[in-house]
């Protein structure tokens, strides 16, 4: 056999070899539709698109579907100038369908409470700031429609540090698919998704622009003794505000979260500081303080040391009905159950299924995927997205499995991704930072989320702190609904100037 003969045989070989690889290149699934709507008073042509990335593992082979839920104004004279926010939520295995179906979308469901993901039709969203940003809604693997593909193992994409990647890597790759490496751009958290933020910005702040960074309900608890008892304090008197178990003298929940947020950092954290030391007459005063702002017995807070726990608050708040408070929104109420966990079996969370009174709360393994077909059924009827798969929530498997790496479970330790953050903003005075919290969210409490940015040191100047008279989701209600979207619309344009 000639050179020749030989090296066309050669190739030939290899051909035969690589085809079954080519064959199995997964082509990504696109829908592309085109609307119009009303928003901020403006009539907007906009193309939805429901898109699939595929993100590779280490060695550069595809490892993992992700679906991205994009709308963009059309007829824009220079998309180059015209800013971008992607958006995620947290859990860490939520999908993006709170802030895309209840807030931010052009289409929002008509019941957006905690709980119900089968019911509400979709409406226009008229306070949707899609008149002057793009918006683009990632699902996370594990989360919404994204999956790891067959035979992949998905745990290297739940963890801190994988799951970073996986997202900056599909917020990279939609700019260059779309041809907007030029535009602004903005990146939204909310719970976990604050986390993931964070890691993101500490990661890649060198080759990953941002002109802003935007957290919702952000999840950091305050570390140590003192602070966690002392960042709780506000929430709890706006759930006794709420609740009317406190007299109200004419205040708003404003007034009274704000005046316990005072005491809280004041005569509250000395009194703790004291421990054992400080005198019965003064724990007394304090106890008695602590009782007209939260509304428990003052007998209850001094046996209980003056430190009430967040399920002391929720059990035993509204115990003379026999009901609980939630946790992600104290408003929310439930029966008052034997043996209740306070998390999973929380009434605002909605994912635990009804059972014998008095029985064990479920686990989160055990309560696994739960789907949430409205949103689903939007994806695959309104916006013509081709799958068949169910569109998952929130995913409490993927929140089992979950690598917190080094950091467990404290974001606020010395070294946070929030401290990295707040150094990557001191070095460039240019960047943004905005938060918003709930009153009534005892989960991520408001005021230890204003806390954990004051320690990380994120400069004041360019920090744009929002805090709302709603649950974990602050846009909850109408008037929040339309006062976020407006405090983004506002955010996003003043840092694309």
């Amino acid at each position: 056999m000639t050179t020749s003969l030989r090296r066309l045989a050669l190739a030939a070989l290899v051909a035969a070899l690589a085809a079954p690889a080519l064959a199995q290149t997964p082509v990504p699934r696109v829908a592309v539709t085109h609307h119009t709507g009303r928003f901020n008073s403006q009539v907007v042509a906009y193309a939805a698109t429901v898109a699939e990335t595929f993100v590779n593992d280490a060695k550069g082979t595809p490892a993992a579907s992700v679906i991205t839920i994009a709308y963009v104004r059309e007829g824009v004279a220079d998309p180059s100038k015209r800013p971008v926010l992607f958006c995620f939520n947290g859990g860490p295995g939520a999908s993006s369908s709170p802030t895309h179906t209840q807030a931010l979308g052009p289409m929002v469901r008509g019941d957006a409470n905690f709980g119900d993901r089968t019911q509400g039709g979709f409406h226009e969203n008229a306070y949707s700031p899609l008149d002057a940003v793009d918006l683009v809604f990632i699902d996370p693997v594990g989360t919404g429609f994204s999956r790891p593909l067959p035979g992949v193992d998905a745990k290297p994409f739940y963890s801190v540090s994988g799951d970073a990647r996986e997202v900056k890597e599909v917020m990279e790759a939609w700019l260059k698919a779309n041809h907007r490496e030029a535009s602004p751009r903005f990146m939204l958290g909310e719970s976990y998704g604050t986390n993931r933020a964070a890691a993101i910005v500490k990661t890649f702040s060198r080759d990953f622009r941002l002109d802003g960074v935007m957290l919702v309900a952000l999840a950091a608890g305050a570390p140590g003794r003192e602070m966690p008892f002392v960042t709780s304090l506000p929430t709890m008197a706006a759930g006794a505000w709420f609740h009317q178990k406190i007299d109200r003298k004419g205040r708003s929940v404003e007034q009274v979260f704000n005046e316990a947020l005072e005491f809280a950092r004041t005569e509250y954290v000395t009194a703790l500081i004291k421990g054992g030391s400080l005198p019965p007459a003064e724990k007394h005063r304090i106890a008695v303080r602590m009782s007209s702002l939260i509304g428990l017995p003052v007998e209850f807070i001094e046996a209980h040391g003056l430190r009430i726990a967040k399920n002391d608050y929720m059990f035993n708040l509204l115990k003379d009905k026999n009901l609980r408070t939630g946790l992600l929104d104290v408003t929310v109420t439930g029966p008052l159950l034997p043996n209740a966990d306070g998390g999973i079996d929380d009434p605002a969370l909605g994912v635990q299924p009804k059972g014998p009174p008095g029985a064990a709360p479920l686990t989160p393994d055990k309560i696994g995927p739960v789907p949430s077909p409205a949103v689903g059924a939007y994806l695959t009827n309104d916006l013509k997205f081709p799958s068949t798969d169910t569109y998952i929530g929130v995913n409490f498997t993927v929140n089992t499995q979950w690598n917190y790496e080094t950091r467990g479970n404290d974001f606020n330790a010395r070294g946070s991704d929030f401290e990295a953050m707040a150094a990557v903003m001191r070095a460039n005075p240019k960047m943004r930072l905005f938060w918003a919290g709930g009153y009534y969210d005892l989960t991520t409490p408001a005021y230890a989320a204003h806390y954990t940015l004051d320690q990380a040191g994120v400069p004041g100047a360019q920090l744009d702190a929002n805090y709302f008279p709603g649950p974990h989701g602050v846009y909850a209600g109408e008037a929040n609904l339309k006062r976020f979207d407006e405090a983004v619309r506002r955010f996003v344009t003043a840092g694309a100037k």
